[in-house]
């Protein structure tokens, strides 16, 4: 691995905490849309860190997620649960984002923050394996 994609996957990674970061924000500030949104990209950031470890790299979200279950969750680096997390997020960030009328409730997605939590330091602690 180049020193030029171990700072690539470094900001990645921080990227991928301020976004969760910020996700906690909208959530305590009532917008939960904007919640699920920032969950669902704390993770991109983080699957797009990880896949710069095998020399892959893509900004199609759909291609990013097949490459993720491929590499990594069928081969068992990502437990399976952590992969349909990452599924429910990237369904529900799209629905969120592309669909009208639609309005996640506090209650319903506020156990979502501890999953994206664990998914992240996941890929954290493998990236620092590799």
């Amino acid at each position: 691995m180049t020193k030029e994609e171990r700072s690539l996957i470094k900001y990645r990674m921080e990227r991928a905490y301020e976004t969760l970061d910020e996700a906690k924000i909208m959530f305590d500030a009532g917008r939960i849309n904007t919640y699920v949104n920032r969950l669902y990209y704390a993770c991109f950031y983080a699957v797009s860190a990880l896949l710069l470890t095998k020399g892959l790299a893509t900004s199609k979200h759909s291609y990013l997620r097949s490459l993720l279950h491929r590499d990594f969750i069928k081969t068992g680096a990502i437990p399976a649960d952590l992969g349909i997390h990452f599924d429910l997020l990237f369904n529900s960030r799209q629905k969120g984002d592309y669909s009208d009328f639609v309005i996640f409730k506090a209650e319903d997605v506020s156990g979502w923050l501890k999953f994206t939590e664990k998914f992240i330091d996941h890929i954290d602690r493998l990236i620092k394996t590799m």
